[in-house]
């Protein structure tokens, strides 16, 4: 995601080496990490549920459809409002107050939203927006926190508890709050989604002296021209770059074009949801797969494996592109869940380990506004386009970008290994 030679680096380069030898005790008996583990799956599960939720209050009919979409509009505005300030305010100050007052707006965003619930959507599309902008907020700033509670040799396991704990709430969640809805209504799973915000906000301890002290990160005039400096550190690292250029590959192109067809052809095609949820379902498995395998995998092409992964996308949308049988479809998935993980869990390592400490929230803060900005514009494009083309051209062309700009993302310098080139020796 990167490039750099012609830049002249004006960051330091991190403080920690390369590598380290590889610790003997697990991060899973680290208390520290535990707790900041512990606060970041809240968060995520908050996150994922919040939608869940909203939809049940559509069934209910405690909120129309297109108070849904202006609702889950107004979040994804606040989270984008939000994520860069969030990631100046992370290198600024200490990442455990940024996570502890971000978490706690949108804790207190719940209650607005339960009291708003059938009486006012003016009140309810403000309370999403301030949950998308905690949300954001404190994206980064946990990024960052991994960085100063967990040492190097042991961030790629820490990553992977992280991911496997999202997914596998992603796998159990839908049961569970269905489960929940049977005994209590929309409002009570609503302040529950702010209990779960109070524990990302309270329950992360404060990280170690590896990032950069307060004292020592530099106080700019105003957070746009220390947002610039994170946009200049980013381009030190020319995988980096590359990196962000496959993601919107595949979120703006694959995603979004699976999103809108998957449905579709489940319904038209195959004549049945079974389809759309079992291939969904396949794709968190997969994920959980690459997740446990990336704890402990270690290619020596590290870089070339992450984007080999990431193509791996590629597969979703080919595989609605022709009448396969179903089994087919869910294969796919699968792969595509396995290889995404390949790619995050490496990556988010990757920008831990390279990227200057005092800089690393502000870089992060890229990574997310290119996940969460692109998918709604993304999404936005591709049902016109299947309207306009049809689904079979328009699913080939996302598919052959999902397996091309990845595979051209690793021929970018420092791709191979998601890091800096060696230094030349004098003379």
């Amino acid at each position: 995601m990167d490039e750099e030679h012609h830049i002249v680096a004006t960051t330091p380069a991190p403080t920690e080496p390369r590598s380290r030898p590889q610790q003997t005790r697990s991060v899973l008996r680290d208390v520290a990490f535990l707790r900041l583990w512990a606060g970041t799956t809240a968060s995520g599960l908050a996150t994922w549920a919040l939608p869940f939720v909203l939809g049940l209050a559509v069934l209910e009919r405690e909120l129309g459809a297109a108070g849904l979409g202006l609702v889950l509009a107004a979040r994804t505005a606040g989270f984008l409002a939000a994520v860069a300030v969030g990631g100046v305010l992370a290198d600024r100050h200490s990442r455990r107050a940024v996570v502890l007052w971000s978490a706690l707006a949108a804790a207190a965003a719940a209650p607005l939203l339960a009291a708003g619930l059938g009486r006012s959507l003016l009140l309810m599309t403000a309370a999403a927006a301030l949950a998308g902008a905690g949300q954001g907020a404190c994206r980064p700033a946990f990024q960052a926190l991994t960085a100063e509670v967990v040492d190097a040799g042991r961030r790629q396991q820490a990553n992977a508890a992280t991911t496997l704990a999202v997914r596998a709430s992603t796998l159990a969640g839908p049961a569970l709050t269905a489960l929940l809805a049977a005994f209590t209504d929309v409002a009570t799973l609503l302040l529950g989604i702010g209990l779960l915000w109070l524990v990302a906000a309270l329950l992360p301890g404060r990280g170690s002296a590896c990032g950069a002290p307060d004292a020592d990160r530099p106080q700019r005039a105003s957070l746009r021209a220390e947002f610039v400096d994170g946009i200049r550190e980013a381009r030190r690292h020319p995988w980096f770059l590359a990196g962000l250029a496959g993601l919107v590959a595949v979120i703006a192109l694959g995603y979004s074009a699976t999103s809108v067809a998957l449905p579709l052809i489940s319904r038209d095609r195959y004549g049945t949801e079974w389809v759309l949820a079992a291939a969904m379902t396949a794709y968190t498995v997969g994920a959980l797969g690459g997740a446990l395998v990336t704890a402990r995998f270690r290619p020596r092409s590290q870089g070339w494996a992450a984007f080999a992964g990431l193509a791996a996308y590629g597969f979703a949308p080919l595989s609605l592109v022709l009448p396969v049988h179903p089994g087919v479809v869910v294969g796919a998935y699968a792969i595509a869940g396995i290889g995404i993980e390949l790619f995050n869990v490496p990556w988010f390592t990757a920008t831990q380990r390279e990227v200057a400490p005092d800089k690393l929230a502000r870089v992060s803060s890229l990574d997310f506004l290119v996940s969460y900005g692109l998918a709604p514009v993304g999404l936005a494009l591709i049902a016109p386009a299947i309207e306009v083309f049809g689904a079979t051209p328009v699913l080939g062309v996302c598919s052959a970008a999902c397996f091309l700009v990845p595979a051209a993302a690793a021929l970018v310098p420092t791709a191979r290994h998601f890091g800096r080139p060696p230094a030349q020796p004098a003379g």
